[in-house]
């Protein structure tokens, strides 16, 4: 046997250093090459890394949440006599077997192989209910947190009346995507000077338009949120104001706009907030940018989104859905200088030409940096979007 180091290698595009998740492995463990040993996280990409060897783990380097430079040893092995895998990168090995982080935890405490599992997913995808079907056992029965002894109910039940059932405070410390959401929210709000601007709109015509085509759609179609009508109207408005549709390069003092549309479409996703690039927006139908939107959310939600989906947008839609509330302060996704954020629908009184009707109204909350975006610029954008969602025609009107 010998010893063999293996470094955080580098994961492409000129990365630097890595943010390290989670270890799959503990010292002493016995690991097949090509099974997952770490999580790591570089900018808004989580990548797992493969064994390139077999052996025993001897030695591990650091913890959860420490960033880690490219080329720092980070786990030693005692081989089982076996040459390590260095002509396959990491992510290339990876990809071979299509699993989450969770099911492969799962795969290994029950003693599995990934390899020897069919998945049921997406694109083979194995599952947590894959796992459970090869060890016969529900999903919910691996031993969900190592971290958790079991309870004696006596001694739980017995505890005299007032007496804390447990620790009152928690400490969770802030890794992985939350971390970089914390830094980039931090870093936007201390840098950019927001101009925020809300703007009521009537949806009642709107949402006429939105049932009526969704009841001419197929029954195995996705129904039409409000969402794609939206961004065709904001691509629409941006012909008129092309300053909203910009990066700030803050380090040369210029900003750049953009011919194209590329709409970040802000998505919450188990581990944060991630932003989702819908490229080109203006060149796709109404119809395309829903389905574009819904398969951007969906593989951002399984952990299966590309760092190209996740870079290049040059204005941001954030929305709530029903938990929209009445008003909401985004905060711009820098270097942009724009982002529409969309509130709940509700049904609001109001006075017609002497008459009291029931309408359904939206807020967009909306916010511009300010350095680029002067006020009345951005007032007359979210003005001419709000006309055009208020008379539904006008979207498809050249």
């Amino acid at each position: 046997m010998t010893r063999y180091s293996f470094k955080l290698p580098d994961l492409g595009e000129g990365t630097v250093e890595a943010e390290l998740l989670n270890w799959h492995v503990r010292a002493g463990d016995v690991v097949r090459q090509d099974q997952i040993i770490a999580e790591v996280m570089t900018e808004k990409a989580a990548v797992e890394l493969p064994s390139p060897v077999a052996g025993r783990v001897v030695r591990l380097t650091g913890g959860p949440g420490d960033v880690i430079p490219v080329g720092t040893p980070l786990i030693e092995f005692e081989t089982l006599d076996e040459r390590p895998a260095e002509s396959v990168s990491p992510a290339a090995r990876a990809s071979r077997i299509k699993a989450s982080p969770a099911t492969r935890r799962r795969a290994h405490e029950a003693g599995l192989d990934l390899r020897s599992i069919q998945g049921s997913g997406p694109r083979g995808l194995i599952t947590a209910a894959d796992v459970a079907e090869a060890t016969s056992k529900p999903a919910a029965d691996v031993a969900e947190a190592r971290s958790e002894p079991a309870v004696d109910v006596a001694e739980a039940t017995s505890k005299p009346a007032g007496e804390s059932a447990g620790p009152e405070t928690q400490e969770i410390r802030v890794t992985g995507l939350r971390r970089v959401i914390a830094e980039r929210m931090a870093e936007s709000k201390r840098t950019i000077p927001h101009f925020g601007y809300v703007e009521e709109v009537d949806v009642t015509e709107l949402e006429s338009l939105r049932k009526h085509l969704n009841s001419r759609r197929p029954d195995s179609a996705a129904q039409l949120s409000y969402l794609p009508f939206i961004i065709v109207g904001l691509v629409r408005a941006l012909e008129r104001f092309p300053q909203c549709n910009a990066v700030f390069d803050a380090g040369r003092n210029v900003v750049v706009r953009h011919r194209a549309v590329h709409v970040g479409v802000a998505t919450q996703t188990p581990e944060g907030l991630m932003v989702p690039v819908l490229r080109h927006a203006e060149s796709m139908s109404l119809t395309e940018i829903g389905e574009q939107i819904l398969a951007l959310a969906q593989r951002a939600r399984a952990r299966r989104s590309t760092k190209a989906e996740l870079s290049g947008s040059t204005i941001t839609v954030s929305s709530l859905g029903k938990l929209g509330g009445v008003s909401s302060t985004p905060v711009i996704n820098a270097p942009e200088v724009a982002i529409i954020g969309v509130n709940k629908v509700a049904d609001t009184v109001r006075s017609i030409d002497g008459a009291i009707v029931v309408r359904k109204t939206m807020n967009l909350s909306s916010a511009f940096d300010h350095r680029c975006v002067d006020g009345y610029e951005a007032a007359s954008m979210v003005q001419e979007l709000r006309m055009m969602l208020e008379h539904p025609a006008t979207l498809f009107m050249r």
